[in-house]
């Protein structure tokens, strides 16, 4: 993590380029002695009126940094739960230009909570990866995380993207090994983001004890933040991350909020934005007394 102290240039190097938004906040984590919180949510979930509510609360209800989800036909690592919000969001005919603008649209409220774009790579394919990365960098977007495109795939995006200023964020697992993990490394920047099982999301749980031990071997390799997600459902399991990584990232248990509270014809209960929010500022409070 960047900071005011000179970095070895093999530090350098590990660190990745200058990540902008993403740099910063993780900086103003560690000075102030805590993890923090990314949240995760499909864009244009339950609709477009209602992700617009949630997606502006987020900083105030807690999060440190927001991931969007794009919605994908397809998608490889998602679990039901999210599936199932993708789904909703494709309904109401979410497509990228307008994830994007969403973007932009929160950006103009909130110049300093960073903000990842997650998801697959045909969208961006159809797009244009030129004309998607201008349009990334237009909207105030800091990262990328495109589940599907491997570190032998780097030209396709990956290079591009760190070439425009926006940071190409990589998925290590429990399977990344030492021989692995240079790979996985090479051009990632902005944080690492460890997906704490094997298997989809929002399926299940891995022991704190055993994520800092994974994530222990990962500092062995970067000086990057190290966020980690996948099967993180309450407050409690939030701050027990927060005790061993940078950040945890809640993704599934938001979006069931968000299917909680919505009817048997799929219209948003009035107090959802409230709900959703909520349940936010709770993990927040988990998150923020971790390290107490």
């Amino acid at each position: 993590m960047s900071g005011a102290v000179a970095e070895t240039p093999a530090a350098e190097a590990r660190r990745g380029p200058d990540s902008g938004r993403i740099a910063a906040r993780f900086q103003a984590l560690a000075q102030a002695g805590r993890g923090g919180l990314v949240t995760y949510l499909m864009a244009g979930d339950p609709d477009r009126e209602t992700w617009a509510g949630i997606l502006d609360g987020l900083p105030a209800a807690g999060a440190d940094l927001i991931e969007i989800g794009m919605p994908f036909t397809d998608p490889m690592a998602d679990g039901p739960a999210i599936q199932e919000a993708g789904q909703r969001a494709l309904r109401h005919g979410i497509k990228l230009r307008e994830v994007l603008a969403s973007v932009a649209a929160f950006r103009a409220k909130d110049a300093l909570t960073p903000v990842v774009l997650m998801g697959y790579y045909n969208p961006i394919y159809s797009f244009g990866v030129e004309a998607f990365l201008a349009e990334v960098k237009r909207a105030g977007v800091d990262g990328l995380i495109i589940v599907d495109l491997p570190p032998e795939e780097d030209e396709e995006l990956c290079l591009p993207a760190l070439a425009a200023g926006v940071n190409f964020i990589r998925l290590a697992t429990p399977t990344t090994d030492r021989a692995r993990a240079p790979k996985v490394l090479a051009n990632t920047s902005g944080f690492l983001y460890y997906v704490s099982i094997t298997g989809i999301t929002g399926t299940r749980s891995a022991a704190a004890e055993e994520v800092g031990k994974q994530v222990d071997f990962l500092r062995g390799h970067t000086d990057l933040p190290i966020a980690v997600g996948f099967g993180i459902k309450t407050p409690a399991q939030a701050a027990e991350i927060a005790t061993v990584a940078d950040a945890a990232v809640v993704g599934s248990a938001l979006v069931d909020r968000v299917k909680a509270n919505l009817g048997p014809d799929g219209r948003p209960a009035a107090g959802l934005v409230d709900d959703v929010l909520g349940f936010v500022g709770q993990l927040a409070e988990g998150v923020r007394a971790a390290r107490r």
